[in-house]
């Protein structure tokens, strides 16, 4: 009996062992995974690229600019970046940015190797900015890291803003 007892004692603890070796996996596995994102931001740092504290202390794979910012860099002929739309195939933007390279959502994971370098910095946008998210998120998983979702989209881009708000003023004009 007292042997059974001592093999029970010895089962439950070499159970608790494993469930703490399990722990430390998955522990492990997060630091491995995070490691090369830490990477990519003190290179970032390193280079004065203003990062906000958010960005790094959650260790986020993508900025979040306002769509005036993001337009202020966009407007920049010095700034050197890839233009990413991942609308859905049949949206068609109020004003097209002929620069962007359209892969939509559904097709990026197995489009990204037509993004060649994952160090350039790459403006993401989509209808309202959902979209958009996602495909940080997917292109984060393929070793992309210098990305910017542009928060809002296509529907809350200052140039189309001024055009909304004439087309809504017209609009509110024929009903007066």
């Amino acid at each position: 009996m007292k042997n059974e007892k001592n093999q029970t004692q010895v089962i439950n603890e070499l159970q608790e062992q494993i469930e703490i070796l399990k722990l430390r996996l998955i522990k492990l596995e997060k630091q491995r995974a995070q490691s090369p994102l830490n990477r990519h931001h003190l290179v970032r740092v390193k280079n004065d690229e203003e990062l906000s504290d958010e960005y790094i202390l959650k260790a986020m794979g993508y900025h979040d600019l306002s769509p005036e910012k993001a337009y202020r860099l966009y407007e920049q002929s010095d700034i050197d970046f890839i233009l990413l739309d991942v609308s859905d195939k049949d949206y068609v933007p109020f004003r097209e940015f002929p620069e962007s390279r359209k892969i939509p959502l559904e097709e990026l994971s197995s489009r990204t190797h037509e993004l060649k370098n994952k160090n350039q910095n790459i403006f993401v946008i989509s209808e309202k900015g959902v979209r958009s998210i996602l495909a940080c998120h997917i292109l984060n998983a393929h070793g992309f890291y210098y990305l910017s979702n542009i928060s809002g989209g296509h529907k809350f881009w200052p140039a189309n803003q001024l055009s909304y708000d004439h087309d809504d003023f017209d609009e509110f004009l024929k009903e007066a």
